[in-house]
């Protein structure tokens, strides 16, 4: 008898009954959606009433649950896209309705090389995982060391376990990318004009590469820095907005509310070595003309405020790593990241800060967790 393959990652995760350490999703009767970690010593409280997180555990998926006033919730595990819109977060996440434009047009198969340079909290990167499987691999460059840990920790609790599939490299896509055989290029940055050198190395003739941009001005300069250089195909943009549809009898209306812009895509393919693309048909703009350097002087120096960008906070960005990494004390590069005031407590108690203690002074710490 042929033995039966593995189960792919997080696939057992996904069955089965509840068990403890997992996400569930809990839907009340006005239909707000809760999320819980399940621990058996834990109750979810609201100001109605309470139930005990065992309730839940070793229960089928699907089952409802009623609280101490009579309040029933329905539980389910969450699908990625209500993951990745409820996980914690230090950057701003793709939304599911972009991700799956990214995996569908980009065509991301499984087996699939992909680069993907801008991790944030890692919500692209659990679709990019899942669609190139075990046997690919993809590949995340993030500059910042703590947006790697919070996309880590993310990604790993979804799939239950470390991706075979995944690897991550804190550093600069323009200068540290290594592939020279990459199959698909993702890139989420602020300019994606800076990146293409390193992306025409990477990517195999025919591969293909998309860009996810905020504004108009963005798109407009990726696209006329793609042309100008050269390497690729004639670029394509577009934007999706989804608008859900309130249904209750004969009382069939779209909702009020709508996700509407939230990023632009633009794909554009390899071109063989040494092959030029055909010259477009059509008038372009002076900037154009001119190429990269008449792109450049036409638009000059951004930086992030210039396109609206709205850093996060470092406190923020602390408290997140705190909340979802096992050692809130230590980042991927192995650099310690306490606030003056844990070092200095840390100090007085004369303990090492990358230790945990049950008498750690940084806030909130609970050694049972």
């Amino acid at each position: 008898m042929t033995e039966a393959p593995p189960a792919p990652t997080g696939a057992d995760h996904r069955r089965g009954p509840f068990r403890a350490g997992e996400r569930v999703q809990l839907t009340d009767p006005k239909g707000r959606l809760h999320t819980i970690t399940l621990d058996p010593d834990k109750q979810f409280h609201t100001h109605r009433g309470l139930f005990r997180h065992d309730e839940l555990i070793g229960k089928p998926e699907g089952w409802v649950v009623r609280n101490t006033a009579g309040i029933e919730y329905l539980a389910l595990r969450p699908l990625l896209s209500d993951y990745v819109l409820s996980m914690p977060r230090g950057a701003a996440v793709v939304y599911p309705k972009d991700s799956g434009q990214i995996v569908q047009m980009a065509d991301i198969f499984p087996g699939a090389r992909v680069i993907e340079a801008g991790v944030g909290s890692g919500a692209l990167t659990m679709s990019l995982l899942r669609a190139v499987g075990d046997t690919g691999l993809v590949h995340s460059y993030e500059r910042r060391a703590d947006f790697a840990d919070i996309a880590q920790a993310n990604i790993e609790t979804f799939f239950g376990a470390p991706h075979p599939a995944w690897q991550i490299t804190v550093g600069d896509v323009a200068t540290d990318v290594v592939e020279t055989d990459a199959d698909r290029f993702v890139l989420d940055l602020l300019a994606p004009w800076d990146c293409l050198e390193a992306v025409a190395k990477a990517l195999v003739p025919g591969g293909v590469l998309i860009c996810y941009v905020a504004t108009a001005t963005q798109l407009s300069r990726t696209a006329e820095a793609l042309r100008a250089d050269g390497r690729f195909t004639e670029p394509q943009a577009w934007e999706s907005m989804v608008r859900g549809w309130h249904l209750e009898g004969l009382a069939v209306r779209p909702q009020h509310r709508m996700v509407g812009h939230t990023g632009f895509l633009l794909t554009t393919r390899r071109m063989a070595d040494d092959v030029t693309a055909p010259v477009r048909r059509r008038r372009p703009a002076k900037a154009a003309s001119e190429g990269e350097a008449g792109v450049a002087e036409a638009w000059g120096e951004w930086t992030a405020a210039d396109l609206g960008e709205r850093p996060v906070s470092e406190k923020k960005i602390r408290k997140v790593r705190r909340d979802v990494t096992d050692t809130p004390g230590e980042n991927l590069a192995g650099e310690p990241e306490l606030t003056p005031r844990e070092a200095e407590l840390a100090a007085d108690l004369d303990t090492d800060p990358a230790v945990e203690h049950d008498d750690d002074p940084r806030p909130g710490f609970d050694p049972a967790n």
